[in-house]
This record gives C-alpha cells, sequence and structure tokens, in this order.
C-alpha cells in the first residue's frame, strides 16, 4: 500500500468537498465531504512496465487483435480467470497464434510509422469498458480535460450512460465535453487508422455434452475487438472453449464462435449471453441480475436495451404484456433468463463452476 497525494478539488454538491488523489488518479473522499486517510486506489498495485506488453504491429502482417478480457458467464474448469487485454498475434495469415495471452496493459508501436515513436499505451480498464459500451449498443469518443489534457475514461455507470460532464482522473476537476457522449482512450487508435471492421456473424453450430470433455467447458458472449488487423474478419456469436483434459497445459479442443450453441440439450441464446457477460462487468447492478417468471404466462422475463443496466421495480412480460415484479428481497432488478440456464446446467456438470466477480479496481465498485 503505497501513500497518497490528496487534494481538494472543489464542491460537491451537498455543499462538502471533493478529494482527489493525484498519485494513484481515484477518489480520495471520504462520507460527509471528508478527506479519507487512503484513496480507492491506494492499495492496487500500479501498472508495471513488467506488467505492459510491447506489440509491434508490423512485426505481425498475419494479423493482430485486442480484446477486453473479462471471466466466462460459465465456466466448469480449474483454470485461472483472466482479466485485462487479450490479445492475438500472428506472423502468417491463417497460421498459429503466435501470442495469445492476456495483459494488464499493451502498448501499440509499429514499424512502419503509422503511430507516434512512443507508440500508444491500452490499460486493462479500457479495453473492459470499451467491451461494456459496445455491448449495450453505445458508441464511444476519444475525450482529454480541458485542464489537464488527461484522456478520460467513463466507468460504471459512466460507461453506459452518454454525457457532457466529466471528472478528470488525472487533476480531479470536473470538466465539460462538446459533444454528450461517453470517453475511452482506447478510440485514439482510430485516429491512426486502426481499429475493427464491423464483425460479421458466425455460421457454424456448436452442439455438446458436458460429460464428454472432463476438463470442463467456457462460453464467452461476443466481445468486439478494439483493434484488428489482417484479412480474417471477426465473428460475433457465443465463444466456447471445451478441454478434454484438465490439466491446465492442455489447450482447448474446442476454440472457435458459433451461432448456436446447444449444452446438454439446452439452447443458449446469444444475445442473453452477450449480455449477462456485460452486466457481471458493472458493479453498480452487482447481484441485481436475476431470474424473473412472468406470473401470468409463465414465460421468462428478458430486459433489453437500457432495461438490461438499469434496476427497476415494475417488468412488462413481452409475451402477454402483463406485469411483474421481482419475488426476491431486492425490489429494483434486472430480468436475465440465463442466470437460471446456466444454474440449472451447472447441476450437470463435471464439476460445480465457480463463483466469477470481475474484481474491477476498488474505484468502480
Amino acid at each position: 500500500m503505497s501513500t497518497c497525494e490528496i487534494v481538494p478539488t472543489g464542491k460537491r454538491r451537498d455543499g462538502g468537498t471533493k478529494y482527489w488523489c493525484l498519485k494513484h488518479k481515484a477518489d480520495a473522499t471520504a462520507k460527509y465531504g471528508r478527506q479519507a486517510q487512503l484513496c480507492r486506489y491506494a492499495h492496487v498495485p500500479p501498472i508495471q512496465e513488467r506488467d505492459i506488453l510491447s506489440l509491434d504491429i508490423a512485426s505481425y502482417p498475419g494479423g493482430v487483435a485486442l480484446w477486453g478480457a473479462v471471466p466466462p458467464v460459465y465456466d466448469t474448469t480449474n483454470l485461472p480467470l483472466d482479466r485485462g487485454i487479450h490479445v492475438h498475434a500472428r506472423r502468417a495469415s491463417g497460421g498459429v497464434k503466435d501470442i495469445d495471452s492476456t495483459y494488464r496493459a499493451v502498448r501499440l508501436c509499429d514499424g512502419e510509422g503509422r503511430l507516434p515513436s512512443g507508440g500508444v499505451l491500452i490499460s486493462e480498464l479500457e479495453a473492459i469498458y470499451y467491451m461494456v459500451t459496445s455491448a449495450f449498443g453505445f458508441s464511444m469518443k476519444y475525450i482529454e480535460c480541458t485542464y489537464c489534457g488527461w484522456a478520460h475514461l467513463d466507468k460504471d455507470w459512466f460507461s453506459v450512460h452518454p454525457h457532457r460532464g466529466h471528472l478528470c482522473a488525472g487533476c480531479g476537476k470536473q470538466f465539460r465535453d462538446a459533444d454528450t457522449a461517453i470517453g475511452n482512450p482506447a478510440l485514439c487508435v482510430a485516429q491512426y487508422g486502426l481499429g475493427s471492421a464491423k464483425p460479421r456473424k458466425a455460421t457454424r453450430r456448436c452442439r455438446i455434452r458436458q460429460s464428454e470433455y472432463p476438463g470442463g467447458i467456457q462460453l464467452w458472449g461476443s466481445n468486439p475487438a478494439i483493434i484488428r488487423t489482417g484479412e480474417r474478419p471477426e465473428e460475433y456469436g457465443i465463444h466456447v472453449h471445451a478441454f478434454a483434459f484438465a490439466a491446465e497445459s492442455k489447450l482447448p479442443v474446442i476454440d472457435d464462435t458459433f451461432a448456436s450453441v446447444v449444452v446438454d440439450g439446452v439452447v443458449l441464446d446469444p444475445l442473453m449471453v452477450q449480455t449477462l457477460m456485460a452486466q457481471r462487468a458493472l458493479p453498480h447492478i452487482e447481484n441485481r441480475v436475476v431470474h424473473i417468471v412472468c406470473a401470468s404466462c409463465g414465460l421468462p422475463h428478458f430486459d433489453r436495451g437500457e432495461l438490461a443496466f438499469t434496476p427497476h421495480s415494475t417488468h412488462i412480460c413481452e409475451s402477454c404484456g402483463g406485469s411483474l415484479g421481482s419475488s426476491g428481497r431486492l425490489k429494483n432488478v434486472i430480468g436475465n433468463p440465463l442466470v437460471d440456464v446456466l444454474g440449472k446446467l451447472a447441476t450437470g456438470a463435471p464439476r460445480q463452476p465457480q463463483q466469477h466477480s470481475l474484481g474491477l479496481l476498488p474505484e468502480t465498485l
């Protein structure tokens, strides 16, 4: 735990003072507008140089792709959880992946001169929130603080609500942007001609039984790439890893994206899988994504659009138009039938799935 450098940065709406840690770039305001002893990032190890992958795009003509890495929505393996930026890089088009790992940050360089000489740095939180914002259908913008020039990242609630007023992580001051938007520094790659083309729908289909893969299976929803070079187009659907062996050193025998996935006879909805993956990455709705059944027609309820990331008390059944609410202790919740589907799949799995938590840094909790 390192020492903070806390300074006052203005007044809160309730009249209290806002405090900011210049060293860790995090809020340091305690209850009632008092200065906290430590900021919210004080105990989090900063990204060191050894945590950063320096990636020369020109060295991998076969293609480079970067995604925000989050835990699978369903996991019956004993493998450690990935969080950060997952990187694929190939020297030859269609060849083996020379890089297939996850890092806390990636410094993109380009021997052909398309990027600045010092490269472009993308951090783990930028990559993860790129996935969240994209999954809910929002576009992003590269935004800089008008006071200090710090590239701005909107996290948690702000990553799914376009706005003009922003709190700078660099200096702790409030500033306004010309557009109502969501800020993400990863969008800086666009100004250098890098990015990712619109993905196409996968065409393959997958039907598996968990008993045939004693090493376990992992499932993710579509996760748009921050950048993708090379000839091979990106696909969206459900990404599956299936392991024939439990040993961590073994590669999955299935590692691909599918238009439809059936596990033990249960059909999985790709939109529900993608939505749940993004929902689990938002700390402000933790434990509020639940299984809701309409009392009138007996069908499960799936919240879409803005309701997919906004807990609410009254839900309208898409099938019969009836009004329904939560039967649990929480009044304001979000409906996603996949919660119940995956819970039932787990009862027939070789081992119980881990209880995953994205484990975002404390500032987002």
